[in-house]
């Protein structure tokens, strides 16, 4: 359980750092871009995400 938490922990640097490594100005473009998008479409968003990742989680448990 330890190490799956670590690989995952991982795996998310990992992909979240492509972005500022690879496209820089892109990636700062879109930073200032979602802070002109509303605080609930932000929400909505990472509620709809968390959402996504638990029915994955629970297809690969059953």
């Amino acid at each position: 359980m330890k190490d799956s938490v670590v690989i995952a922990l991982a795996l998310l640097c990992l992909l979240e750092g492509f972005g500022p490594l690879l496209f820089p100005k892109r990636w700062k473009n879109m930073i200032l871009a979602l802070t002109k998008v509303p605080a609930q479409q932000i929400r909505q968003v990472g509620m709809a995400l968390v959402g996504l990742a638990f029915l994955l989680l629970m297809s690969i448990k059953f």
